[in-house]
């Protein structure tokens, strides 16, 4: 939204649209535009939307991969807000509840996912459960039947069972930040597990947590022998390397230990959140390597794609007329929509950032020009802050001087048309899900292209963890797999 003024994106609006907008309240807007009532809330629309803003809200709600799981409320916070009950004490500490959340549903070993996998059909196999037509993935250069993407119930207990699915010796974290998911992994769960970490300093911290949590573990231990597994406990091997997108990394493909004999080592490659193009290397290292035999990943920042490079990836999605996502895209499709549809709810005055930043624009480009869309470190406070307080504060951040003088009476212009920019950026995010389904459903048929078996599951909850689609592939047919993973552990 930083160019909601000087861009004049409000003008940019048909005029039956910016009436229809103009009068809704925050809690209205996510109601109405969102599509995200309260609970128990009845959508009544006050006056008659123009039909193309209607088509617009319906045609991004149909094409866009659903993120809602088989579960409405993590139950394991209902208890405490601040701690998984579906996760051992001991793996808690130092993990925030996001965290906790997203390394128990991709680590866990007993609990079923009700939720919605994503696959390919042929058009004539397709049943009324599809939501969405599309082409479907096809080989350069050949010409496939129409098909459509549609909904598969799946119960994924999803690494674990993965692994022992597809038979690999050896998970590999890649992006594995401080090591919460492959210390669960490892210490929970008995895997064995390299994380793959670039930043020096990361890899210290985990290292020094896989030992407090291996000393509380033989503590535990030694209090109640009967309940703790008595077996070796092997902490995840850490490795500082940072991952090249463009070239295959010989140390994420080295196993632990040797393979048997007349064996081979096979892989399991998982990231969680792995940022920009380092989601789009794990999927080449699984297409070009014969050791890794499996791949469960979950995307993020997807602004920071290479272009060229990181997105298109299919030969599918290259081929499509205005494929191409710009920046402003891309980052828009990192947002949280189901939290930014809370706030609006609460309509609190935090909304009012937006039309701060945007007013900061318009004094930082009218004093330097060429300086567009600076980095601004978050400003405390900022809903206390009179807005030329706020903009004062913004220019020292960026390197100007605090001093110039401002035109208040703009800005106070500006401040008044700050229902304008939270419905404008509301209407931006109503398209956010549809740009992140195009993303991934580029990598999905990536590898289907290349007639490997893959599928999208929303797997956490978006309240928790936006980015809640995990692409999961094998080199083998993942039917078999997940017929499998329809039954829990006994």
């Amino acid at each position: 939204m930083h160019e909601f003024f000087t861009d004049n994106l409000w003008g940019t609006l048909p005029g039956s649209w910016q009436e229809a907008l103009d009068r809704l309240s925050p809690p209205q807007l996510a109601t109405l535009l969102l599509g995200m009532p309260a609970e128990g809330e009845a959508v009544r629309y006050r006056s008659v939307w123009p039909l193309t803003l209607l088509a617009l809200k319906a045609t991004a709600c149909a094409l866009a991969f659903t993120r809602t799981p088989g579960f409405q409320t993590p139950s394991e916070f209902l208890e405490n807000p601040s701690q998984s009950s579906r996760l051992p004490p001991l793996f808690r500490k130092h993990v925030r509840p996001k965290k906790q959340h997203e390394i128990r549903r991709l680590g866990e070993v007993r609990t079923h996912l009700g939720g919605r996998g994503w696959v390919w059909e042929p058009i004539e196999a397709v049943s009324p459960r599809g939501t969405c037509s599309v082409p479907p993935p096809s080989h350069a250069g050949s010409k496939a039947p129409l098909g459509r993407i549609t909904a598969n119930r799946v119960s994924v207990p999803l690494v674990k069972k993965l692994r022992d699915l597809t038979g690999c010796t050896q998970v590999v974290d890649v992006g594995s930040g401080q090591g919460h998911l492959s210390r669960f992994m490892s210490l929970g769960l008995g895997l064995s597990v390299k994380s793959i970490e670039g930043d020096q300093r990361l890899v210290e911290r985990a290292q020094r947590l896989d030992q407090e949590l291996l000393q509380a573990l033989e503590k535990q231990q030694r209090r109640a022998p009967q309940v703790v597994h008595a077996g070796p406990r092997h902490p995840p091997r850490h490795v500082v390397k940072w991952v090249d997108p463009t070239a295959l990394c010989e140390e994420l493909l080295l196993p632990l230990e040797p393979p048997p004999p007349g064996g081979a080592a096979r892989l399991l490659l998982t990231g969680l959140h792995a940022c920009g193009d380092l989601s789009v290397a794990l999927l080449r290292h699984f297409c070009r390597c014969p050791e890794v035999a499996a791949l469960a990943s979950v995307g993020c920042c997807y602004m920071k794609l290479s272009d060229p490079g990181g997105y298109p990836l299919s030969h599918w999605v290259a081929g499509l007329p205005g494929c191409e996502l710009p920046y402003r895209l891309r980052e828009g499709a990192c947002h949280a929509l189901e939290e930014y549809a809370e706030r609006l709810r609460k309509a609190g005055p935090g909304l009012r950032t937006h039309c701060y930043r945007a007013a900061l624009e318009a004094v930082i480009r009218g004093a330097q020009p060429k300086l567009r869309r600076p980095g601004v470190q978050g400003i405390p406070r900022v809903h206390e802050l009179k807005i030329e307080e706020y903009v004062q504060r913004g220019l020292r951040r960026v390197g100007l001087d605090p001093q110039l003088p401002l035109n208040v009476a703009a800005l106070q212009a500006h401040q008044a048309q700050e229902h304008r920019v939270v419905a404008f950026f509301s209407l931006a995010l109503l398209l956010a899900p549809l740009v992140e389904t195009l993303i991934l459903l580029d990598r999905l048929l990536y590898l289907q292209e290349q007639g490997f078996h893959a599928e999208l599951l929303p797997l956490f909850s978006p309240e928790l963890s936006p980015r809640n689609l995990v692409l999961v592939a094998t080199k083998t047919p993942l039917g078999q797999a997940f017929s499998a993973l329809e039954t829990e552990d006994s």
